[in-house]
């Protein structure tokens, strides 16, 4: 949702005195309230295919779909199907492969597949809209916080490099695997533990890469992160170093250079904190003191984030790199 919004800034405001989030800013999905206690989160994505298999597509896609509502700190309840496929070229079965690997994703979360919606399209893309619930006073935005703020990263990036490796042939088994384990995984868990820990402003990494992002969530702030600090996935700085690099993480490094202080982080690193991430981790704020037990408990649930930086009262709306 996010990736759209900063290029619709002229449309007319929507305005309702039950709509908490709308598309008024960047956050990740939309809030409705229904009644004092109880909202709506909604949100919609999809995409071409960014793995050969089908099924791992699938599931990829539905990870990807869901985590906007846990980066709100919402429970997803539906999906609808988003589908445009090249009928006349490839086989419905291959559809079908597609679609079931998301409904394992689903079903696994309690989610249900209520319908949905193709068309015929010679680009294949497949995605979802996923509705979810929430209480309006535990909502997580990307915006909201505070100088001191420790910033988290609770996947690894380089998913946009290693999926441009895929597509020419240039990337391992063993490196494909780690990235479609990564991909598939759910920030269920993340966006838990961040409502527990009260954290000050979540959201997800994805098109935009970590930089574009974390540049959403400076209301106010500025950012210092730790280049070495980063989670990088297998391959990734290899493949970045082959000049492996998709065209959108190109465009966001060119964007990230008008609030990016680079200092001497190098070119490869430039790219992997600028790398259009599919299905990445949450990058959450937190208060120091909350640290240690929003730590312990992801990494005792099989979530391993990393402290990246923080947040900062100077050089507001810039990222200084380390």
């Amino acid at each position: 949702m996010a990736q759209v919004l900063r290029r619709l800034d002229n449309l007319p405001a929507t305005r309702h005195p039950d709509l908490l989030v709308g598309i008024q800013g960047s956050d990740d999905a939309g809030v409705f309230r229904l009644r004092p206690d109880l909202a709506l989160v909604q949100t919609v994505d999809f995409f071409t295919p960014i793995v050969d298999e089908a099924d791992d597509w699938g599931r990829i896609a539905a990870a990807n779909a869901l985590s906007d509502v846990y980066a709100m700190g919402g429970t997803p309840l539906t999906a609808l199907q988003v589908v445009g496929w090249p009928r006349d070229t490839l086989p419905f079965d291959l559809l079908g492969d597609v679609l079931a690997g998301a409904a394992e994703v689903f079903s696994g979360v309690g989610v249900t597949i209520v319908g949905g919606h193709s068309i015929d399209d010679p680009e294949p893309k497949v995605g979802f809209a996923v509705t979810g619930t929430i209480h309006p006073d535990r909502v997580l935005r990307n915006r909201g916080g505070k100088p001191g703020d420790l910033l988290v990263l609770t996947k690894p990036i380089g998913t946009g490099i290693i999926a441009t490796g895929i597509k020419r042939g240039e990337t391992g088994v063993a490196v494909r695997d780690a990235a479609v384990a990564s991909m598939v995984a759910l920030n269920d868990r993340a966006g838990r533990a961040a409502l527990a820990a009260r954290a000050h402003a979540v959201t997800d990494v994805t098109g935009y890469g970590l930089l574009g992002h974390l540049q959403e969530m400076l209301e106010g702030v500025g950012a210092a992160i730790d280049a070495s600090s980063v989670p990088l996935l297998p391959g990734a700085v290899a493949l970045a170093t082959a000049g492996v690099i998709p065209g959108g993480t190109r465009r966001n490094l060119e964007h990230a250079g008008g609030f990016t202080d680079f200092g001497g982080v190098d070119a490869t690193m430039r790219l992997l904190l600028a790398d259009a991430q599919t299905s990445g981790g949450l990058l959450v704020a937190l208060d120091p003191d909350h640290i240690g037990g929003f730590l312990s408990g992801l990494t005792r649930e099989g979530v391993f984030p990393a402290v990246i930086g923080e947040l900062t009262g100077d050089h507001r709306g810039r990222i200084v790199v380390r």
